[in-house]
């Protein structure tokens, strides 16, 4: 997957997020790369859900 890609993906994802969990802000959704488990623990607190929880909703996404 190259950059372009990548980044179209996570549009999707991040907009995905929103709809569902309407309490994230676009700061709890900021993503830059090496912060993908700070991403995913914030994601934690806000949804409750454990890690591997939402790694499969992202992957399914």
């Amino acid at each position: 997957m190259n950059n372009d890609q990548l980044e179209g993906k996570w549009k999707q994802v991040k907009g995905k997020f929103k709809q569902k969990y309407g309490d994230l802000t676009d700061n709890d959704l900021t993503y830059s790369e090496g912060k993908f488990d700070e991403f995913l623990g914030r994601l934690q607190e806000k949804t409750g859900k454990r890690k591997e929880e939402l790694k499969d909703e992202i992957d399914r996404m």
